[in-house]
């Protein structure tokens, strides 16, 4: 499922004017951001951003493992 968001560009008098994408909270709280964090943007192609966290606390659910099957 996709979360719809808008991208806004505020104009300032005294420069270029900075955009701005904000998270809905559902997805932030999913991806449990804290206050401040810094994350880099890559542009992967004209369709898609990556979004890259330097920093990640481990999971607190542990993952399974799949099992290979012979």
């Amino acid at each position: 499922m996709g979360y719809p968001t808008k991208v806004q560009l505020i104009q300032r008098a005294s420069g270029p004017g900075q955009w701005y994408i904000n998270f809905p909270t559902v997805l932030a709280e999913a991806m449990d951001f804290e206050k401040g964090e810094q994350v880099f943007w890559h542009v992967e192609d004209k369709a898609n951003l990556v979004l890259h966290r330097t920093a990640v606390r481990p999971s607190p659910v542990p993952l399974k493992k799949k099992r290979r099957r012979s």
